[in-house]
């Protein structure tokens, strides 16, 4: 029986929202064991939220560069680590990793600039180690199963992009300064150059981008800062131009009063339009032209796609969590190939990865050069 993978975490110490999101999620398919970690920078608070989580005093770090070092040095070191700290740390702590030997699984976005992520995408390549990305939503079966719809040509061609992220978290007014508002993610120095169009703003653009299969050529955007004293943009939108003629739209906002958790994805195709909201994520409706609508639902679709992301029969719903899940057992997939000098596990190639991040760095830094010119016409850089 093949044994658990050996997996550490950077940051995700106590209070932390999205470590206890990862830990969980690692934890669904039963592939991993959280074996030592550097969940915080406080010497103190390392050890108390490594004691939270069992782990062994002398594997608590509270330097990610230490925890590299010691872990690359043990017969029973960690084989895959999981960064879940702000923006900033994304690209060094990826860096001390891959160059001890470490797979590395990692929040997005992959850095705070293109060139970041094309220096972690040669890195890995040259390690030949596994770098995934954790763009949850395409860890949902029924969004696995649009995409085997789309690639067995099932919408006709695609026409039509409209893809939405939106929430209502920083809607409120902040204080003059506003510094320390929505915690670290209105300070440039640590989020980057975007505001939520490094935070969920890539979420709807890789969406767009896995179920679709098709990039972009040039973006028309414009940035905005509602709120007072806000450091960087709470709100975005994007005109997108495919290369086959296809026309998209995109908009992601954090000021969209009312709205908790809006991920909402539609294609229309000359045959048929897809339509999926992720707050109803056991959902996708699918439209023929000239047709009626039809409800497709987890475990009555058929597709291979759909029934390697599904774990329950139908009728009991999977969400948020278990998409999550999905990505961890694609990335499980793929390092025990790695390890064993196999080929890419065919029901694991949807996994988001460093590739991907890359590509979420080149859309981000061209929406930026598009707002700066006066929401121009700009072309994604190759």
């Amino acid at each position: 029986m093949q044994r658990r993978i050996r997996l550490g975490m950077v940051g995700g110490g106590q209070g932390a929202f999205i470590g206890a999101v990862h830990r969980i999620a690692a934890r669904i398919d039963d592939q991993y064991a959280l074996v030592a970690g550097a969940l915080s920078s406080d010497p103190q608070r390392a050890r108390d939220s490594g004691a939270a989580l069992h782990l062994s005093p002398e594997r608590c770090y509270s330097d990610y560069h230490a925890m590299a070092q010691a872990e690359a040095a043990r017969a029973d070191g960690v084989e895959a680590v999981a960064i879940v700290t702000p923006n900033h740390l994304h690209a060094p702590v990826a860096t001390a990793f891959l160059e001890a030997g470490i797979h590395v699984i990692c929040d997005k976005p992959l850095g705070i600039s293109l060139a970041e992520g094309q220096a972690l995408a040669a890195l890995a390549g040259q390690k030949n180690l596994l770098f995934a990305l954790t763009h949850t939503y395409s860890g949902y079966p029924l969004l696995r199963h649009a995409k085997a719809m789309v690639e067995a040509g099932d919408i006709g061609e695609l026409r039509l992009v409209q893809v939405e992220y939106s929430q209502d978290w920083l809607a409120d007014a902040i204080a003059a300064g506003g510094m320390s508002e929505g915690n670290w993610h209105n300070d440039p120095h640590k989020a980057g150059p975007g505001g939520v169009l490094l935070d969920v703003g890539l979420h709807a653009y890789h969406l767009a981008q896995f179920v679709s299969g098709q990039t972009p050529q040039q973006v028309l955007a414009e940035l905005s800062t509602f709120v007072p004293h806000r450091t960087l943009d709470d709100h975005v939108q994007v005109m997108l131009r495919y290369a086959n003629g296809a026309k998209g739209t995109l908009w992601a906002s954090q000021v969209a009063t009312g709205c908790e958790n809006t991920v909402r994805l539609r294609l229309f195709g000359s045959k048929a339009q897809l339509d999926f909201d992720q707050e109803q994520p056991n959902e996708l409706w699918c439209t023929p032209q000239g047709g009626n609508r039809q409800l497709l639902r987890p475990g009555r679709v058929d597709s291979a796609a759909a029934r390697h992301a599904t774990r329950v029969p139908a009728g009991h719903p999977e969400g948020y969590l278990e998409a999550f899940a999905q990505l961890y057992l694609d990335a499980a997939l793929r390092i025990r190939a790695l390890q064993s000098g196999l080929p890419v596990p065919q029901a694991a190639r949807w996994l988001p990865t460093v590739t991907d991040g890359v590509a979420g760095l080149a859309f981000a830094e061209a929406v930026l050069r598009s707002h700066a010119a006066g929401a121009s016409w700009t072309t994604l850089a190759s």
